[in-house]
């Protein structure tokens, strides 16, 4: 679901480059699961692979590159213009992975072997909190598949990736695992990843991260770009025993729970702007925020809850005052200081849950009581 597009005042993006540049601020607080703090040190600089690992990683690739897919926004039949891309790899008996953000949304979707042939597919099961999905892949029998690992990976192993970036069809990407239990900072991605720096790009989500013995440890889910300019890649780790897979196979579908609201494009890196920055950040642009933190924004999607609940998005005139809107300050008595925040807290909970929205309008405080809708209602 995309935010609204809305003009901001001007000289926004600059400023807040240097609000979130400022001092030793992060784009969280320290006490939000999205902190830096709760992403853990950062990584040591990996060792390069040996010319042992990298011939080694490249006979894995050969050998199971037959069991890796290129799944495409299209009918098996119809396909010389997909909506879209992605990645996923067969486990066996035409079942297949891949990340759920991969598939989602997509009325049909087809796959692509190695040797070209294309094959309808089925969504079977999904988590979108944990950004993996199952799929059944009408492959004929005997097709290669790919084994789960019996054990999680170690920091320093060698990886391979299989995937579709950057316009490719299943290429490697190998490197070496940096990183375990990561977290991307950001709520609607999934935590507990693990953290690779092998060279993943756009197209590459959903494919297998393997170990040196040629089992999946890991399904593609995001890349993260550091301050720094260099990416991370991250998989949700997946192995023989993982509980979500058999649900899947059962047609579990786990879907995120959501509000129906957006912060406009121009002002999302504000959406995480620590305590301290808030009335900074609402003095500058004259947004008339208040001063005390908490979570606005700028669009409040129909039939939705927070429709339903009378949730007021944020308006401003083209000089920048505010003109009305909600501040959102605790879900359920936990103080939130922005944004961010306040997606952490609303998928603490599960759809069907109801929460109680602590909320500043014009000036008072009043409580605002809403069930929280799965993500599939909403999109759809």
């Amino acid at each position: 679901m995309n935010a609204i597009q809305l003009a901001a005042p001007r000289g926004l993006m600059l400023t807040l480059t240097l609000l979130l540049s400022a001092g030793s601020a992060q784009t969280a607080s320290p006490s939000t699961p999205g902190s830096t703090a709760a992403q853990g040190a950062r990584p040591a600089p990996a060792k390069a692979l040996s010319t042992a690992e990298t011939i080694e990683l490249r006979a894995l690739f050969q050998k199971l590159r037959p069991a890796t897919l290129r799944l495409e926004h299209c009918p098996p039949t119809n396909c010389t213009n997909p909506g879209g891309v992605g990645t996923g790899f067969l486990i066996g008996d035409g079942y297949a992975l891949t990340a759920y953000h991969v598939v989602q949304g997509a009325k049909t979707l087809s796959a692509q072997t190695l040797d070209k042939k294309r094959y309808s597919v089925e969504v079977i099961g999904y988590e979108e909190q944990s950004d993996i999905a199952l799929l059944k892949v009408n492959v004929p029998a005997g097709t290669p598949f790919l084994p789960l690992a019996a054990a999680a990976p170690a920091v320093g192993d060698a990886l391979l990736g299989i995937g579709n970036g950057g316009g490719t069809f299943l290429t490697s990407k190998t490197g070496r695992l940096t990183g375990l239990n990561a977290d991307a900072g950001r709520a609607d991605f999934p935590a507990g990843t693990l953290q690779m720096n092998a060279p993943l790009v756009p197209g590459d989500s959903g494919g297998p991260v393997v170990n040196a013995k040629g089992e999946v440890v890991g399904v593609v889910s995001y890349i993260r770009v550091a301050r720094d300019g260099n990416p991370a890649s991250f998989a949700v780790p997946v192995t023989q025993s993982d509980a979500r897979v058999a649900d899947f196979r059962n047609g579990a579908k786990r879907a995120a729970p959501v509000i129906g609201i957006a912060l406009a494009n121009e002002l999302s890196q504000a959406s995480a702007l620590p305590a301290e920055l808030f009335t900074r950040f609402s003095e500058f642009f004259k947004l008339d925020l208040g001063s005390t933190p908490g979570a606005f924004f700028t669009n409040v999607y129909p039939n939705t809850p927070a429709a339903q609940a009378g949730l007021q998005p944020l308006k401003y005139d083209t000089a920048g005052k505010r003109l009305s809107g909600d501040i959102v300050t605790a879900v359920n008595g936990q103080r939130i200081n922005n944004f961010s925040e306040f997606q952490y807290a609303v998928r603490r909970y599960k759809p069907g849950d109801s929460v109680t929205l602590t909320v500043l309008r014009g000036g008072k405080e009043i409580q605002v009581k809403l069930t929280l809708a799965p993500s599939t209602q909403i999109n759809g």
